[in-house]
């Protein structure tokens, strides 16, 4: 029988690990509460499969093939028949916990319930189910189907067999796992890249230096593919603002603390390249000009 996996989100993160499934052979369902998200989703998995048709790193037929494996729905009900089931929704502890309350009743109970979060103590989401044991962190890196790295994380009371599933499914699309044994809000990657671009943010908001000056520093200085800021427009302003507030609301540490300028951000729709401005602003699609580091108080 098929590998079945259900995507719970069908945002640029759940859109891409469906993606990435259904090219490994996954049978995949893609849900999401609205089918304008449905669609949008849909539209991400084509047009980055026409991307790597483009780039002869996936044949015609292999696309189509995986596009098949895709089925969307409005239904959390159809995530019943999973072997594995990843939530990729807003970095909130109340949308996550009403997800998982309903995953713990729809699901088989040999089912595997990983959690895309960021941030957000693994156990803390698994503490409204019944089985915090099948429950585990599957953090996956944006753009999924370009990033190697997934960063696996136990919660108090996940199991040794759901951790070796997790890593099994993972590995399976082609990524490379690290594995997080100790349950701390950011975990590893979160907490590194946070306390980085969180002080990126405030030698911006300060007016210390440009975005795009900063960004360069770190380009050309430290070797880095991407400057912080850039970094935070490709993940997402509103998605840096959640995980900081996170982290920060756990540890009370105030190098998490987000600065007041990516509340206002996020307020004024700035969110970064999905919106076509963040730090810096992008090109419309189709639009061969770089993008400006003008920012989102640009003059």
């Amino acid at each position: 029988m098929p590998r079945q996996l259900a995507v719970v989100g069908a945002g640029l993160m759940g859109a891409g690990i469906a993606q990435v499934a259904a090219q490994a052979g996954w049978q995949v369902v893609l849900r999401d509460v609205s089918d304008n998200a449905l669609r949008q989703g849909k539209r991400s998995v084509e047009r980055s499969t026409d991307r790597l048709v483009e780039k002869g790193r996936l044949s015609g037929p292999e696309r189509e093939a995986a596009l098949q494996r895709i089925t969307t729905t409005l239904e959390l009900d159809a995530a019943a028949d999973a072997d594995v089931v990843v939530e990729a929704v807003f970095e909130r502890v109340d949308v996550k916990h009403q997800v998982f309350r309903e995953l713990d009743r729809i699901c088989r109970p040999d089912a595997v319930l990983g959690t895309n979060t960021s941030a957000i103590p693994i156990t803390t989401i698994a503490s409204v189910t019944q089985r915090p044991e099948s429950v585990v962190g599957t953090h996956f890196f944006s753009p999924v189907p370009v990033m190697a790295l997934c960063e696996l994380i136990r919660g108090l009371r996940t199991s040794d067999e759901t951790l070796a599933v997790a890593r099994s499914f993972a590995e399976s699309l082609g990524k490379i796992c690290v594995v997080v044994n100790r349950d701390v809000a950011g975990f590893v990657t979160t907490r590194l890249i946070s306390a980085f671009v969180v002080e990126a943010v405030r030698l911006y908001e300060s007016g210390v230096a440009s975005a795009e000056d900063i960004d360069t520093a770190c380009r050309l200085g430290f070797n880095h593919p991407m400057g912080p800021l850039a970094t935070v427009d490709l993940t997402g302003v509103d998605v840096l603002r959640d995980a900081t507030s996170n982290v920060y609301a756990e540890t009370g540490d105030p190098k998490f603390f987000p600065p007041e300028v990516l509340t206002r951000m996020v307020a004024a729709g700035h969110l970064g390249r999905k919106t076509g401005r963040g730090f810096h602003v992008y090109p419309s699609e189709g639009d061969a000009r770089p993008p400006t580091g003008t920012g989102p108080a640009a003059k």
